[in-house]
């Protein structure tokens, strides 16, 4: 074992948190204000090939890994979490189940594009009945002759209302098991099907210049062929997304931790009151420790859990736990920076201001806290 990343992955954390420096941060604020999601930025991230870090060379990827993305997340979220998260959902829930669970023609026709992020997917599970229960999908489709006829609402969705955004992947109710619960299948629509269109752009307290809609589904009819995996194994499938998904998010917010560490020692080193630097005084300075200690954790938690999946072993266990630590650590870091910063952490011009407003989203997205404790629970052999 080694403390240390390997030459590629260190080549690619620098480069990726050059990249949140020198383009990303001097220009973020402004989008964030404005609720604009940043096109420019995105562009510049799909020529650095973030978008196909862990897909194969012959699909248009880089050939990498899931722990080369949750790298390049956590450096990015150190500067802003709006773009991580556009880079995560359309990594994770955009990509992946296509290249997971799709067939040959679905994988030939829509990873190239979303590889090289001149396109985003989406993923449509959430509804407005139906966030943690994903069991409760009310959405529907039928099969008419080659046809699926889709009708339902999806909400919180990211990347699902973009000029790039290409599909959206849904869960949906199509039969009934014998025991009497609902098959749920997922099923690929790309953009601009009829029937399929963008509800309401959410009016949000963080993560404001990334995208995030509501979708309806009014008898949108899409090809047979458009399932994606088997038919009943969507409810597995999303299962498995969502286990790669808490590692991802575990990195993001481990950025988002580190991000409130790195402002709050600048900070601490600049301000002055009662005549010295804040950075001075122990009550600054334990704060501030606890901080790094915190992030520090969480990000040997991100870690351990990445090289579990990568390694084919069990880590469904140590997936939730990296979510569930990191995602406390990016909270409550945010509110100990805010703190730090005093008024000035109440300003969105602070970087610290935007950290505290999406720091709390992170404790809810892909599975709410409650969600990890009651799966490393099950996961302990705990009764269900």
């Amino acid at each position: 074992m080694s403390h240390r990343l390997d030459p590629d992955y260190e080549d690619l954390r620098r480069s990726v948190e050059e990249f949140a420096r020198d383009t990303v941060a001097p220009v973020i604020g402004d989008y964030y204000e404005r609720g604009e999601f940043p096109y420019d930025i995105v562009a510049k991230m799909g020529k650095m090939g973030l978008f196909g870090l862990p897909f194969p060379e012959e699909s248009g990827g880089m050939g990498g890994d899931y722990f080369a993305l949750c790298l390049a997340l956590e450096e990015l979220a150190r500067v802003d979490s709006s773009v991580a998260i556009t880079l995560e959902a359309g990594v994770s829930l955009g990509a992946m189940p296509i290249h997971r669970f799709g067939s040959d023609e679905q994988k030939k026709n829509w990873l190239p594009r979303l590889c090289a992020g001149t396109s985003l997917g989406a993923f449509g599970l959430t509804e407005p009945g139906a966030g943690s229960d994903a069991g409760g999908t009310r959405t529907t489709a039928r099969l008419e002759g080659d046809e699926w006829v889709i009708n339902g609402t999806k909400s919180f969705i990211t990347n699902s209302g973009t000029d790039i955004t290409a599909l959206v992947t849904v869960t949906a109710v199509t039969g009934q098991r014998p025991d009497g619960r609902p098959e749920i299948s997922a099923i690929l629509v790309p953009s601009g099907t009829p029937g399929f269109s963008i509800g309401q752009k959410y009016s949000k307290v963080g993560w404001r210049a990334s995208d995030t809609n509501e979708l309806v589904f009014e008898d949108c009819r899409v090809p047979k062929a458009n399932l994606v995996g088997e038919q009943g194994r969507g409810y597995a499938q999303f299962l498995r997304i969502l286990d790669e998904g808490r590692i991802a998010i575990a990195a993001l917010s481990v950025g988002l931790a580190q991000g409130c560490v790195d402002e709050s020692l600048r900070y601490a080193n600049e301000r002055e009151a009662f005549g010295r630097h804040i950075g001075g005084y122990q009550a600054i300075q334990f704060k501030i420790a606890d901080m790094e200690a915190r992030a520090y954790t969480a990000r040997l938690a991100y870690y351990d859990a990445a090289a579990r999946m990568l390694a084919g072993e069990p880590f469904k266990r140590q997936a939730a736990i990296a979510k569930l630590v990191s995602s406390n650590a990016a909270m409550d870091n945010a509110r100990d920076a805010t703190q730090i910063f005093g008024g000035y952490g109440f300003m969105n011009e602070y970087p610290v201001g935007r950290f505290y407003r999406d720091a709390k989203i992170l404790e809810i997205g892909e599975g709410t806290s409650e969600v990890q404790r009651m799966l490393i629970a099950r996961e302990l052999g705990l009764p269900a």
